[in-house]
C-alpha cells in the first residue's frame, strides 16, 4: 500500500461555543473524542470588523432573529485573549491542535506572537482584503484560505497578494503589478506550493448539494499548484468524503453540541456522534486508496479456488477421444486448468481416462 497523505481534519468550532468558555471546552472535548487533527474558533474584536449599521446575513436572521445588528451579535460571540489562551493551553493538554481565524489585526498578532501559531486560516470574507492578506502572509509561516463566493480571477489576486508577502521584505511597497509578478515567479509558485492551502467553499448555510461543484476543487489545483481542500457546509458527511475521494488533503466542517442551540452556524454543523462517524469515514476512505498496482490481495487468492472455473468434462472421455465443445465445458471450482486454455484444448486428444465432471 502506498503511503497516502493523511486529511487533515479541521472541527470548525468557530463561534458555536455562543460565548461560553465552559461550552467551548466541551467542543474541545467532542474534537478529541472524534479524532479531528485540530479544533479552530474565530478570533475578532467585533467593533474592528463590522460598522454599527452592517446587516446580518439571511442565514444569520433565520437562526439568531433580527432584533440585533450584526455588531451586536459578534460582541455576543467575542472570545477575550484570556479565553483564547485558555483554550489553547486546553487544547494542548487534550492533545488536539489549536487553530483560529482571525478577522483583524490585533487578532492576529495576538494568534502569532502570543499564541505562536504557525498555521492561520484565512476566512472565504477576507479573501478580498487584500492589505490584510498581506499582514497574514508576512507573518504566517502556513495559510489555509478558503474560496468562498469568489472567481478565479479573485483568487489570483489574493494568491498574488499571498506570494508577494511570503518572497519579499517587509518595507518592500505593495502593489497588485508587485503581486501578480510575485505569483508569476518561480519563487512564488514555490512558495505556495509548499505553504498554502486553498479551500474550495460555498458560503452558504447550509449549502445544497447542487451548490458545492466538488470539480472546482480540482481546478484549483490543476490551475495554482497548490494543496486544495474544502470548507463544507452542507448537511450530513457524504459531501467531505466525496472531496477526500477527490484529492482533498484538507476538510473543515462545522462541530456543534446541538444542531438545537440559537447561534448562526449550528443548524449547518454535526453533532459529536456524526463527526466522529465523519473522521473515521475519512480514514477508512485513505486505507482504501491503496495502491495503484491492481492484483489479488491475500484474502482474494483464497476465493480464487471457490469463484473462478476450471475446464471439466461434461461426459465420460476415454483415452485417445478428441477434446470437443460437446464433451468439454467450464465449471467450478478453480483448481484445474484455466478457461483461457479452452480453445488451445479443442482438437487435441486425451491421455487419460476422465469421467464426468472431473477436472481435465
Amino acid at each position: 500500500m502506498t503511503n497516502t497523505p493523511k486529511t487533515f481534519i479541521i472541527a470548525e468550532a468557530g463561534v458555536n461555543h455562543n460565548g461560553s468558555i465552559e461550552l467551548a471546552r466541551k467542543l474541545v472535548d467532542a474534537a478529541v473524542v472524534a479524532k479531528a487533527d485540530a479544533v479552530k474558533f474565530q478570533s475578532f474584536v467585533a467593533s474592528s470588523i463590522v460598522t454599527t449599521s452592517a446587516k446580518k446575513a439571511d442565514y444569520q436572521i433565520a437562526q439568531t432573529g433580527s432584533q440585533e445588528t450584526q455588531l451586536e451579535m459578534l460582541q455576543r460571540l467575542e472570545l477575550s485573549h484570556a479565553q483564547q489562551r485558555e483554550l489553547f493551553e486546553y487544547c494542548k493538554t487534550s492533545g488536539i491542535e489549536f487553530l483560529s481565524t482571525p478577522f483583524d489585526s490585533e487578532s492576529l498578532k495576538f494568534l502569532v506572537s502570543n499564541l505562536k501559531l504557525s498555521t492561520i486560516k484565512i476566512g472565504s470574507g477576507e479573501l478580498t482584503n487584500a492589505p490584510f492578506l498581506l499582514e497574514v502572509a508576512r507573518c504566517a509561516d502556513k495559510i489555509i484560505l478558503s474560496t468562498g463566493m469568489s472567481t478565479i480571477d479573485e483568487i489570483e489576486l489574493a494568491l498574488g497578494v499571498v506570494a508577494f508577502g511570503m518572497t519579499t521584505d517587509k518595507n518592500s511597497e505593495a502593489s497588485i503589478a508587485a503581486c501578480k509578478q510575485a505569483l508569476s515567479s518561480d519563487a512564488g509558485r514555490d512558495t505556495l506550493k509548499k505553504r498554502v492551502t486553498l479551500l474550495h467553499c460555498t458560503t452558504d448555510y447550509p449549502t445544497s448539494p447542487r451548490d458545492i461543484n466538488l470539480r472546482a476543487m480540482v481546478t484549483l489545483r490543476e490551475k495554482f499548484d497548490c494543496q486544495v481542500g474544502l470548507s463544507d457546509h452542507s448537511v450530513g458527511t457524504h459531501i467531505a468524503v466525496g472531496a477526500v475521494a477527490m484529492g482533498a488533503t484538507v476538510i473543515e466542517k462545522h462541530l456543534t453540541t446541538s444542531r438545537d442551540l440559537s447561534g448562526p452556524d449550528h443548524k449547518a454543523s454535526l453533532e459529536p456522534d456524526e463527526f466522529k462517524r465523519l473522521v473515521a469515514n475519512i480514514r477508512d476512505i485513505e486505507i482504501a486508496f491503496g495502491s495503484a498496482e491492481k492484483s489479488a490481495t491475500v484474502n482474494e487468492q483464497k476465493n480464487q479456488q471457490v469463484a473462478r472455473r476450471s475446464i471439466v468434462a461434461c461426459k465420460p472421455i476415454k483415452t485417445g477421444d478428441t477434446f470437443t465443445i460437446e464433451n468439454i465445458v467450464v465449471k467450478r471450482p478453480g483448481t484445474g486448468q484455466s478457461p483461457f486454455k479452452y480453445w488451445d484444448l479443442l482438437g487435441t486428444k486425451s491421455t487419460r481416462d476422465i469421467a464426468e465432471n472431473e477436472l481435465i
